[in-house]
């Protein structure tokens, strides 16, 4: 029995190493991401997009160990909500490297057109922000902080401000110079990659939450107004 669970724990431990990897990387992506646009460095852009299938391989792994576990040890309870928790997270970490391979893939693009100094430095600004919401959540998720998962669940509308800021500086320049249409748009793209980032950000405090207390975070996610006309 002592055997059995051994192997239980061991197996359960390289899940959770592999996920710890895999958020480093896919936070590394996006800081990477933000910084090829406001740089204007194809290089790392390109390096970004290189690197996304390292993370892909690392969401089927987790995926692949999760089941095998659910199937060979038949978890129940804490640790039936951890495995599958994890499998849940990596979905997520792995759409976050997406989204930092499509952020790159436009920085390139910029990279080619007149420079918008103010508008990379609005991107920035909220990338950065985004960032912080990431690595917030996946220090919660090392730590096994509920408090602090909560916190940047919380914070969502911080992250859809800075959006609805951005559409709307964007949608000026473009209407004051037709020149910059196509530049703008490519960066109201990467504005919006970098909300859905924010909003798997708050999906894993959500799910990390769920796992450690067995309850569901009911109350509806805080969204800027000004987003929700946006999506409507």
């Amino acid at each position: 029995m002592e055997h059995t669970l051994r192997a239980y724990d061991e197996d359960l431990d390289a899940i959770t190493a592999e996920l710890a990897r895999m958020g480093g990387l896919a936070e590394a992506e996006v800081a990477d991401s933000i910084r090829a646009i406001a740089r204007r460095d194809v290089a790392l852009a390109y390096t970004v997009i290189s690197r996304d299938a390292g993370l892909d391989a690392l969401e089927m792994d987790i995926e692949r160990k999760a089941i095998r576990l659910i199937a060979l040890r038949q978890p129940v309870a804490d640790d039936l909500r951890r495995t599958v928790a994890a499998m849940k997270i990596s979905m997520n970490l792995e759409r976050v490297g997406d989204l930092a391979k499509n952020i790159a893939k436009r920085a390139i693009v910029v990279a080619e057109s007149e420079p918008l100094t103010p508008l990379t430095g609005s991107i920035e600004r909220m990338g950065e922000l985004v960032t912080t919401r990431l690595k917030d959540v996946l220090d919660a998720l090392g730590s096994r902080e509920v408090a602090q998962a909560v916190a940047v669940w919380g914070q969502d509308h911080e992250v859809d401000e800075h959006y609805d800021s951005i559409f709307r500086e964007l949608l000026t320049y473009m209407m004051g110079d037709p020149r910059t249409i196509t530049a703008c748009a490519h960066l109201l793209f990467v504005a919006k990659n970098l909300e859905r980032i924010g909003d798997h950000a708050t999906n894993i405090a959500e799910i990390l939450h769920y796992e450690i207390t067995g309850v569901e975070l009911t109350d509806e996610r805080p969204k800027s107004d000004a987003l929700q006309r946006h999506d409507t």
